[in-house]
């Protein structure tokens, strides 16, 4: 019963991490013509929140030293509640983009400290790592998914249908209250572990800073943008929304199947790469304006496979709990600061061209680059880790 409840408790964490920015993509359109935003303020709500995530990583470092993890994780739910209920009250482009703030501070904070819960409660168990990795990405699909049907629901209210969200956090966080009563009545204040380092000394975090960096860019970019790229060629706000929907749904069994895959055999190698060129393969049709249907299948099952991968490479080759908390913090720390230049990037070169062809362009080169990275993560993994 133990065992289900610290799940439970993952899986509704992990939820929370993606709701507040992928609820964004259908709605940006709308979002944009009634705020009278361009191209380069509109990418800044996913930019934003994805930079934070990257700069408030290494905060959970600090307070998982001062507060321990659990109670360190109930701030960063109740920062996400705070600021996505909000959004339902709000008329303003720039107090939009300061929710995003604030929901990539708790996002930032909540990533890096998840993987130290799991090292905590599961450390010969680290198939719990797909849990989290499958909850993101149902978190991703539910919200993408029910954006359009709550919008509509709302009275065609973008603000209702954003704040929404909110309510997943409130159950995060009433699902930590028991740990946290546990532990002050077993020692009277909150357990804390050793104080991790904010330094680097694996210098394999770089290489994993440039593989998260580059895949975090392609995925947000692509969660931002694919729906008014459609838009764009004909479809209607519904089928953008059904198009996300099927973006966000294959990623669910793939992103649970490939680690799976992967801690069988051994070969991260093998399925890097293959999730590696479905990307490619996706961005491909879409420039040439192929099916937009075939090629999201192809970017979600190179999505699906690479984030679950990319969470538990530290937690993998991590051999204590603070290593795993510092070396995913590091991570997501430089990895999220260059994913959040790629819906920024790709919003300015579609103001500057008006066209998608040299954006689309931009992403292509961003998978090329991930594939050197895997490429040196690999050929070096015999790399001393300790």
């Amino acid at each position: 019963m133990r065992t289900f409840y610290l799940i439970l408790v993952i899986f509704f964490l992990s939820l929370n991490l993606r709701p507040s920015i992928t609820s964004v993509g259908p709605l940006l359109d709308i979002i944009q013509t009634d705020l009278g935003m361009s191209g380069a303020a509109a990418s800044l709500i996913t930019s934003v929140p994805v930079f934070c995530m990257g700069i408030f990583a290494l905060l959970s470092i600090k307070l998982s030293k001062r507060l321990g993890i659990e109670k360190s994780l109930l701030i960063a739910m109740a920062l996400i509640f705070i600021a996505t209920l909000f959004r339902g009250f709000i008329g303003s482009s720039w107090v939009l983009i300061s929710t995003s703030l604030f929901t990539g501070i708790g996002i930032g904070i909540a990533g890096p400290l998840i993987a130290g819960f799991i090292k905590k409660h599961f450390p010969d168990q680290l198939g719990v790592t797909s849990v989290y990795s499958v909850s993101m990405v149902i978190g991703a699909s539910v919200a993408t998914s029910f954006s359009i049907p709550l919008f509509q629901m709302f009275n065609e209210s973008w603000q209702s249908a954003l704040g929404f969200w909110s309510i997943l956090a409130v159950i995060a966080a009433l699902l930590l209250l028991p740990i946290l009563i546990k532990q002050k009545e077993v020692n009277g204040t909150a357990t804390t572990p050793t104080a991790p380092s904010l330094r680097i000394t694996n210098k394999r975090v770089y290489l994993f800073m440039l593989f998260f960096g580059c895949m975090a860019s392609i995925f947000y970019t692509i969660t931002a943008w694919l729906a008014p790229f459609v838009q764009a060629t004909g479809m209607t706000y519904s089928q953008s929304g059904v198009l996300l929907t099927v973006f966000t749904v294959i990623q669910i069994p793939i992103s649970f199947l490939v680690p799976a895959i992967v801690a069988r055999t051994g070969n991260r190698k093998m399925w890097l790469l293959i999730c590696s060129f479905a990307e490619l393969i996706g961005i491909v049709l879409l420039m040439g304006h192929f099916s937009p249907w075939a090629a999201t299948v192809f970017l979600a099952i190179g999505a699906g496979g690479l984030f679950p991968l990319a969470l538990l490479i530290p937690i993998e080759e991590a051999k204590s709990i603070d290593n795993a908390t510092t070396w995913s913090a590091q991570m997501q720390f430089g990895g999220f600061l260059l994913g959040a230049v790629g819906p920024l990037f790709f919003g300015l070169t579609l103001d500057v061209f008006n066209s998608y062809t040299p954006s689309l362009a931009i992403i292509l080169m961003t998978i090329i680059v991930m594939i050197f990275a895997i490429i040196m993560l690999e050929k070096n993994k015999s790399y001393e880790t300790n």
